[in-house]
C-alpha cells in the first residue's frame, strides 16, 4: 500500500489521541476515588447495623430506668401517704402497722435509687457507646462526601477533555487520505494502529527489529507503508528510525 509519508506521520498524532481517549474514557467510567468510595459505602452499612444495635441497647437501659424511676416515684407517694395517716390516726395498732409499712417503704426506695445509680452509669456508658459510633459514621460520610465530589470533578475534567479529543481527532482524521485511514481502522482494533520506528525499535510494541527486518524495510520507498514484524501496526519512518545504511553514515 502506498501513501503520502506526511499522511503517515499525522498517523502518530492520530495514535495518541486515540491513547489518550481511551485513558480519559478508563478515567470517567472508573475514577481513582471509586473502589474507596464502595468500600466507604460498605463500612458505613456496617456501622449503621452497629449503630442500630447500640440504640437498642441504650434505649432497653433507658426503659429500664425509666421503671426504677416510675416505682420509687410510686413507693414515694405511698410512703407520704402512709406519713398523713399516721399523723392523723389516733389508734396504736394503726400507727405501728404505719411505721413499719414506712420503714419498709424507705429500704425499697433506698433500694430502688442504689439501683437507679447502677442502671444511670449503664446509661451513661451506652450513650458514650452511640455517640462513639455515630461519629465513626460522621467520618466515614465525610470521606464518602470528599471523594465523590473529587470523582465528580476528575469525570468532568475526563468527559471534557475527551469530547476536545474528539474534536481534534476529526480534524486530524480529515487531513489523512481515506484509504490510509482505513487501513489504520483496522489495524488499530488489536495493535497502535501506527507507531513511530525509532532506533530500529517499534515504538507499539518495544520490540527491537532484526537485521533482516530492517532492511527490508531500509528498502522500502518513502511512501510504502511498512509494518512492524512483531504487533503488525503501521511502522512510521522518520530520521529517528535508525535505517540509514552505515555506508551512508560514513558519506
Amino acid at each position: 500500500m502506498k501513501a503520502n509519508p506526511a499522511h503517515q506521520l499525522v498517523l502518530l498524532d492520530i495514535a495518541d489521541i486515540d491513547r489518550r481517549i481511551v485513558q480519559a474514557d478508563h478515567a470517567r467510567t472508573h475514577p481513582v476515588q471509586g473502589k474507596r468510595i464502595n468500600e466507604l459505602s460498605a463500612q458505613r452499612q456496617g456501622q449503621l447495623r452497629e449503630l442500630t444495635a447500640l440504640s437498642g441497647a441504650r434505649d432497653d437501659v433507658q426503659a429500664e430506668l425509666n421503671r426504677l424511676e416510675s416505682d420509687v416515684a410510686l413507693a414515694a407517694q405511698r410512703r407520704d401517704r402512709d406519713a398523713e395517716r399516721l399523723a392523723a390516726t389516733q389508734n396504736p395498732r394503726d400507727a405501728v402497722a404505719l411505721e413499719q409499712e414506712i420503714a419498709s417503704l424507705g429500704r425499697r426506695i433506698s433500694d430502688l435509687e442504689d439501683a437507679e445509680l447502677e442502671i444511670m452509669g449503664r446509661l451513661e456508658c451506652a450513650e458514650a457507646a452511640v455517640s462513639a459510633q455515630q461519629a465513626l459514621i460522621d467520618e466515614t460520610v465525610a470521606e464518602g462526601t470528599r471523594l465523590t465530589a473529587e470523582a465528580k470533578a476528575l469525570i468532568a475534567a475526563a468527559t471534557t477533555e475527551g469530547e476536545q479529543l474528539a474534536r481534534d481527532r476529526v480534524a486530524l482524521v480529515d487531513s489523512v487520505s481515506p484509504s490510509l485511514m482505513a487501513e489504520y481502522q483496522r489495524r488499530a482494533g488489536r495493535t497502535a494502529g501506527a507507531a513511530l520506528l525509532r532506533r530500529a525499535t517499534c515504538e507499539g510494541c518495544r520490540m527491537v527489529l532484526s537485521g533482516t527486518d530492517l532492511n527490508l524495510i531500509r528498502q522500502a520507498a518513502d511512501d510504502d507503508v511498512v509494518s512492524c514484524p512483531e504487533c503488525g501496526c503501521i511502522l512510521v519512518r522518520t530520521e529517528e528510525s535508525g535505517l540509514k545504511s552505515s555506508a551512508a553514515t560514513a558519506d
